[in-house]
């Protein structure tokens, strides 16, 4: 079976989803795209409960996401990517503390790297991702993308709400 996508209006901007068999394949915001991916035909009507779950994630009223997901990647960046949906709603952890988990400090680059292949951004939340210092580093919706998502989960830690 051949993808389909379709297209959201959502307070960061555009997003495209993009499922194959009913499970999301892709999450992408704005012009990001992943290299060779297909979006296929337009079929708004298939991401009727990603599309909920977008809203009320938006909203507020959403924590976790239960969607069946399909990401294409490495077995390293699969194990990242399954961290990334252990981190709490409105938490962070920096790339070293995944890195610990995964085995070693020395994995930090590694995650930092997985993290940004993540084909399915907010709802495998590598926006929860971190400096060891807990700084705002590398997002590829964008920093200030990454500003809002964190201040949309926890107001009072991330301050003002600056470009969406």
């Amino acid at each position: 079976m051949s993808p389909t996508h379709t297209v959201l209006d959502s307070p960061v901007g555009p997003l495209t989803l993009v499922a194959e068999e009913g499970a999301l394949t892709a999450l992408l915001m704005g012009r990001h795209r992943h290299p060779g991916m297909a979006l296929g035909a337009r079929r708004d009507g298939d991401f009727a409960a990603a599309a909920e779950q977008l809203e009320d994630y938006f909203a507020g009223g959403l924590t976790r996401f239960e969607l069946p997901l399909a990401p294409a990647g490495r077995p390293f960046d699969l194990r990242v990517w399954a961290l990334l949906r252990e981190i709490p709603y409105g938490t962070t952890r920096s790339y070293a503390e995944l890195a610990r988990e995964l085995g070693g400090t020395g994995f930090s680059q590694a995650v930092g790297r997985a993290n940004g292949r993540n084909p399915i951004g907010i709802v495998v939340p590598c926006h929860r991702v971190v400096g060891t210092d807990g700084s705002l580093t590398g997002y590829a919706g964008g920093l200030e993308r990454k500003r809002a998502l964190l201040h949309l989960e926890d107001p009072a830690r991330f301050g003002e709400q600056l470009l969406f």
